[in-house]
């Protein structure tokens, strides 16, 4: 008897199944729903970019949100499934609780989080919230993955410990090892330098002097301006020991993008200005990168920020379990995240996925400058007997998360 070639053999098969019946596989007419509520707060007054030269966005975070449920719909709507979110911003000083009540109001079982650390204490103590799992795709506290740590809650922004780690890798790499340490005069860069004494210690840098830049924000438009910067800021460094790199702690962008070029020394500043240890960067294109960059900026007008990829990586967080699934229910959605099965492709090169024991998402960490991506962490050489990503951040036996 005459076979026909395979191809053949496939599409006669397809009909035939399709003659049969088999049409009532196909997708119901009604689909299974995860509807997720984002929760954000407006930019303070006071936090525009330091330089002209950056814009000032008012949906980051949101619009990668809007992102991550294109993304799931692009593949949900084969399997029977939707994906549908709803958005609210609180002013400064807002009610979070009745912004979230209002989520759960139109359906939300699902809470991606776009909020600084206080505020989400606030969402995750509200009685409203129930046992619905929020994602953290903003606040950076160590202590959220910590002490505070909470069983419904996920990171899918690293922690300021993770990002410190992964700087310190790559100036391992480099043999620079001696740091001189800037802060500024915030409770956040008081903590950001105590993280980065940490991650001194952890890899093997001396920090062999630090100091309080005493200013607040400079008048940073005052014509002339840059005469008094020119002055001050090498005089403040002049007695600094003997250091490889100046490393910098200003997480509000107030006072650290003026060093660059300034210091007594002709050393490289590094930290949250200069070089910068970040999730994501406009100017990443590896891994099929230039693929999300293409959609976000086709979809927002602008590039991708890394809080915008941190609640893209929260959606299609949930995506790639219900698709995997097979199910839009949350302890099957949730069994699966938590699996060694449970990998998304985060375009970073190695695929993330999510810690047992804290819930933060494990990820490469990118380490760049204004306007090239210089490497990726963690550095060839810093080993770990699960995977080299567990280098990054403290690590299960020192965490000390209890849920």
């Amino acid at each position: 008897m005459r076979t026909l070639p395979r191809s053949l053999r496939w599409l006669a098969a397809g009909g035939l199944a399709l003659g049969l019946g088999w049409s009532s596989l196909l997708p119901a007419d009604t689909p299974a729903t995860i509807v997720v509520g984002y929760l954000s707060m407006e930019r303070a007054d006071d936090q525009e970019p330091l330089s002209v030269l950056d814009p000032v966005i008012d949906d980051e975070g949101l619009q990668g949100a809007r992102l991550g449920l294109n993304d799931n719909n692009a593949t949900a709507q084969f399997l029977g499934q939707e994906f549908i979110l709803h958005e609210v911003v609180v002013s400064q000083g807002g009610d979070v609780g009745e912004a979230l009540e209002s989520l759960i109001e139109q359906g939300a079982e699902w809470i991606v989080s776009g909020l600084p650390a206080a505020a989400l204490d606030e969402l995750m103590a509200h009685p409203a919230r129930g046992d619905r799992v929020v994602f953290n795709a903003w606040a950076p506290d160590d202590e959220l993955r910590g002490e505070a740590c909470h069983p419904e809650l996920y990171h899918t922004t690293p922690s300021r410990r993770m990002l410190a780690d992964a700087l310190a890798q790559f100036l391992g790499f480099k043999q620079w090892d001696r740091w001189a340490l800037v802060y500024g005069n915030t409770d956040e860069d008081r903590i950001l330098a105590d993280v980065l004494r940490a991650s001194a210690e952890r890899y093997g840098h001396r920090v062999v002097d630090d100091r309080m830049w005493p200013h607040d924000p400079m008048a940073r438009r005052a014509e002339g301006g840059f005469h008094a910067i020119q002055r001050e800021i090498p005089v403040f460094l002049q007695d600094l020991p003997e250091h490889d790199v100046l490393v910098i702690a200003d997480e509000t962008d107030y006072f650290g993008e003026y060093f660059p070029f300034q210091t007594w020394a002709p050393r490289p500043v590094v930290g949250t200005q200069g070089l910068i240890a970040t999730p994501w960067h406009r100017a990443h294109e590896s891994w099929g990168a230039v693929q999300l960059q293409r959609r976000f900026e086709k979809l927002a007008d602008r590039w991708m920020t890394p809080r915008d990829f941190g609640a893209w990586l929260a959606l299609r967080s949930l995506g790639e379990a219900a698709a995997r699934t097979g199910s839009v229910a949350r302890q099957a959605v949730l069994d699966y995240m938590l699996s060694e099965e449970f990998e998304l492709a985060g375009y970073l090169g190695f695929p993330v996925s999510f810690r047992t024991w804290n819930h933060q998402l494990r990820q490469p960490i990118l380490i760049t400058g204004p306007r090239m991506v210089a490497s990726v962490s963690p550095q060839e050489g810093y080993l770990h007997p699960r995977t080299p990503l567990d280098a990054l951040g403290a690590d299960e036996g020192e965490s000390q998360c209890r849920f």
